[in-house]
């Protein structure tokens, strides 16, 4: 590397550094503490659509396995019929006061949850409402999505303290994350297709299309608030949005590979390029 470019690249770090810790000051909560160590392996189950083929040919290694769910996962019999140990909900749409689209309907189904589970919500959202009527086997943990970047030995600290973690474009890096500091020394990742160029599209009329599949049916309430939030977007935006999703894998398993835990890539098919890949089969 040229002098000017380790210049430059000392400068952008010191400024994210810096940028880092007054985000850190102004939106961080204080974090649920972490687990001990747990020599297991847990698979986070993104609800893309390889997720289907996941749960009707390889549902013996799931049922072995801690799971860990995400986003509208409990609108779908699979979801009780896994019973996952954890849950993340990170959108801020779950949170709002005005229910779009299936969030009620989310919210109403985390309530019949009738097993142990730990749900993982933000913790500036601690006063949800919502949360006070769910039932006393959902035990509610807390993480921070403020977006660290900088000098390696700055992040680490600030994720390893539950203050920040990587930016969190896609609800996959505050699930993992979690899923860190619940202690699981293995993480296998299921359904985190994350082949959303393969749908994007623009119209004759300079709209820009995204369907972003699940590996359930979206209903016509969620398509509709899908299609008016991309209403005004431009192509650009999302292309940089995405080059921020997997550049933020990478970050993640830098600090997952200094803590000595180990993420494989069960999903065929990922677009995620970050970590090692696995047949869910041979996990």
């Amino acid at each position: 590397m040229k002098t000017v470019d380790i210049i430059k690249n000392n400068l952008k770090n010191g400024v994210d550094s810096i940028a880092s810790l007054i985000k850190v000051v102004l939106m961080s909560k204080r974090a649920s503490a972490a687990c001990a160590r747990k020599d297991k392996t847990l698979i986070v189950m993104g609800n893309g659509p390889s997720l289907r083929d996941a749960i009707d040919n390889d549902c013996d290694v799931l049922e072995a396995n801690d799971l860990m769910s995400v986003n509208f996962a409990p609108l779908t019999p699979e979801f009780f019929n896994l019973r996952p140990e954890l849950h993340v909900l990170a959108d801020g749409l779950f949170f709002e006061t005005e229910k779009k689209g299936n969030v009620a309907q989310m919210w109403e189904a985390l309530g019949r949850v009738d097993w142990p589970m730990t749900l993982y919500i933000p913790a500036q959202r601690r006063g949800c409402p919502e949360i006070q009527s769910l039932p006393s086997n959902v035990n509610i943990k807390y993480f921070n999505l403020t977006p660290a970047e900088g000098w390696t030995w700055l992040t680490r600290r600030l994720y390893g303290s539950g203050l920040a973690m990587p930016r969190p474009r896609n609800v996959l890096v505050p699930s993992i994350m979690s899923a860190i500091r619940e202690g699981y020394a293995r993480i296998a990742l299921i359904g985190a297709d994350h082949s959303w160029s393969k749908t994007l599209w623009v119209t004759d009329n300079n709209r820009v299309v995204s369907v972003q599949p699940h590996f359930y049916r979206d209903n016509e309430k969620e398509r509709d608030r899908v299609e008016s939030l991309y209403k005004d977007i431009r192509l650009h935006q999302i292309y940089e949005s995405f080059a921020i999703a997997f550049r933020s894998y990478f970050a993640v398993k830098d600090y997952a590979d200094s803590k000595d835990v180990e993420i494989v890539n069960a999903t065929p098919g990922s677009f995620i390029d970050a970590f090692p890949r696995i047949e869910l089969k041979n996990l």
